[in-house]
């Protein structure tokens, strides 16, 4: 298996898991990383030339495609930096795969959408409001059309620890324990699931479908409301934690109020979330940084 984006951080969970079942090859760019009985590559995904000479070197059985400039802000202010990474290179990624007649599994975002019709099915119409949601779309249509098994995941908001790329957990454990307090917004509501869970889903989309699918978690949660599991699991007092608004806060990239996915599909293929509050404690936090699992 070849993994796109493997220093990122769902590239990261995604390799940990795959190796039970596959010889995994993982590609990185700017930031190198090491991984036991794994075999990582530096590869700039937007050097087509580069790509195709890897593709016909390994000849993978499978691809999964996680790397991307995932930062809607820096893609608002950057969108042809952006495109080339989230939008081309994901377009002859695609090529690449059709010509080997191989799997291919694509991550894409909850971003996609509006943000006022929610939960999101697969079959509701996409209506991106940023650059970063619109790229997403650009890439689901153009790998489909250049490779019709192209298999799509669309991840909800992510936490968990990795040790080369941080989730928006760390700098929320940086500031408790620093004893400064955290502001967390409560009209942005989203379906989150830790990584190792959304791993596991790209894994069960790989081997199981093509098209899109849904890979979000059981429940639905604003960030003040995911802050407050996070303070109770810790056993910090809530007064650490501050409420604002989404709407209060200028940002580069326009934000969907409620961008909850209905994952539906995904629970009855196996895909089985448990709560955020469970997840939480399965990772054995401390304040200051994290520990994941072994």
């Amino acid at each position: 298996m070849l993994i796109t984006g493997a220093s990122g951080f769902l590239g990261w969970h995604l390799c940990r898991l795959a190796q039970a079942q596959w010889q995994v090859y993982g590609t990185y760019h700017t930031h190198p990383m090491q991984r036991p009985r794994m075999t990582l590559l530096s590869l700039d995904l937007r050097d087509y030339a580069a790509m195709r000479e890897l593709f016909h070197r390994l000849r993978p059985d499978a691809v999964i495609h996680t790397a991307a400039q995932s930062h809607p802000n820096w893609c608002q202010r950057h969108p042809k930096a952006a495109a080339a990474i989230n939008v081309i290179a994901a377009w002859n990624l695609a090529g690449l795969c059709a010509d080997l007649a191989i799997p291919c599994v694509f991550t894409s975002t909850d971003l996609v959408f509006d943000g006022l019709h929610p939960p999101y099915a697969e079959t509701d119409a996409v209506c991106p409001i940023s650059f970063y949601g619109e790229q997403k779309v650009a890439a689901e249509l153009g790998m489909r059309s250049r490779h019709p098994g192209v298999a799509i995941g669309r991840m909800p908001i992510m936490y968990g620890v990795a040790p080369s790329a941080p989730s928006f957990l760390q700098p929320l454990l940086a500031n408790l324990e620093a004893g400064h307090p955290i502001s967390l917004f409560t009209d942005e509501f989203r379906t989150p699931v830790s990584g190792l869970t959304a791993a596991h889903g790209l894994l069960i989309a790989l081997n199981q479908l093509q098209g899109v699918i849904h890979l979000g978690g059981r429940e639905r949660l604003s960030r003040y409301e995911f802050g407050c599991l996070l303070l109770e699991v810790l056993q910090r007092p809530l007064t650490q934690l501050q409420a604002c608004r989404q709407q209060d806060i200028p940002m580069p990239a326009p934000r969907p109020p409620d961008v909850s996915l209905n994952s539906q599909r995904a629970f009855d293929l196996g895909y089985h979330p448990l709560s955020v509050r469970e997840e939480l404690l399965q990772l054995g936090l401390n304040a200051t940084s994290g520990t994941d699992l072994p």
